[in-house]
């Protein structure tokens, strides 16, 4: 089993990382006193599975007192499993924009005349659990693309790659561009198998198709400097934080060109590591 404690200033991003902790399969409690977590962990460690990885959230709202909490690592440590706890905080003028911007009230504003002067409670109240944090970020320049590239790195048993799910799809011109493509990319130059008789009834699933597109020179040419394009550009994206991607290859009626390029490309991407699917939106259209 595996816990994850997250903690912070107001404002530095914990409700976002949760977010994301939660995309990568972590069972999220928010809010959670201290008192009971370790009854929490005993109970996610006789589950069935469903508990193997746990993030709880724990800030200032309910730090009554950091000693129990601390108490609570330490036994949580001395647990099977792994514990560790992620700390998020932010300069003091990010913080104070931030909360400008949401206009939303800081939690300790009842207890101060300013939200500047909140702020630097905050901060001295919460840094005896940031000297306990196993990994602290700073989310002063981290964009939310960034902050889950992070999260992924440290705590994700996938790579970048596992974590954007590619989509192929061919379509033809035609019947209108898909309203969902990210990339998108024109055959029509190929030479079109609609013109062979013995062709014409077949897809470029079919092997007589793939071989005839893939025959001619353009069309080599064509995509070894596509899959150069996306060898290059795939990673950037999920770097960035994307967790799809949409590409779009088509030819007049998506039917022979676009559908042999797109199932080419698909073999391409997930020899590459990444999760592909595969779809020809108007293959069966006449």
């Amino acid at each position: 089993m595996e816990i994850l404690i997250i903690s912070g200033l107001s404002g530095a991003g914990k409700s976002k990382a949760a977010s994301f902790l939660e995309d990568m399969g972590f069972y999220i409690v928010d809010n959670m006193p201290a008192a009971m977590i370790l009854k929490f962990a005993e109970f996610c460690a006789g589950g069935s599975g469903r508990y193997d990885r746990v993030a709880l959230v724990y800030d200032v709202r309910t730090a009554s007192s950091f000693d129990e909490l601390f108490q609570v690592l330490d036994k949580l440590k001395a647990m099977q499993g792994a514990c560790r706890m992620l700390f998020l905080e932010a300069s003091p003028e990010t913080i104070i924009q931030r909360y400008k911007e949401t206009r939303r009230r800081h939690p300790l504003a009842d207890r101060t005349d300013s939200l500047e002067e909140a702020v630097q409670q905050e901060r001295m109240l919460m840094a005896p659990v940031r000297r306990r944090a196993d990994l602290i970020l700073d989310t002063t320049r981290t964009s939310t693309a960034q902050l889950r590239t992070l999260l992924l790195h440290h705590f994700s048993s996938e790579s970048l790659q596992g974590s954007m799910a590619v989509s192929v799809l061919s379509f033809g011109f035609k019947y209108g561009l898909p309203l969902d493509a990210d990339l998108v990319f024109d055959v029509r130059f190929m030479p079109n198998p609609f013109y062979m008789e013995e062709l014409r009834n077949h897809t470029g699933l079919d092997e007589p198709v793939a071989r005839y597109v893939m025959s001619f020179r353009e069309t080599t040419e064509y995509l070894r400097r596509l899959e150069e394009l996306l060898a290059f550009s795939l990673p950037l994206y999920a770097e960035e934080g994307k967790t799809g991607l949409v590409i779009a290859v088509g030819c007049t009626g998506g039917h022979h060109r676009s559908v042999a390029v797109c199932h080419a490309l698909a073999e391409f991407i997930r020899g590459k590591g990444y999760q592909v699917t595969e779809s020809h939106r108007d293959i069966d259209r006449s």
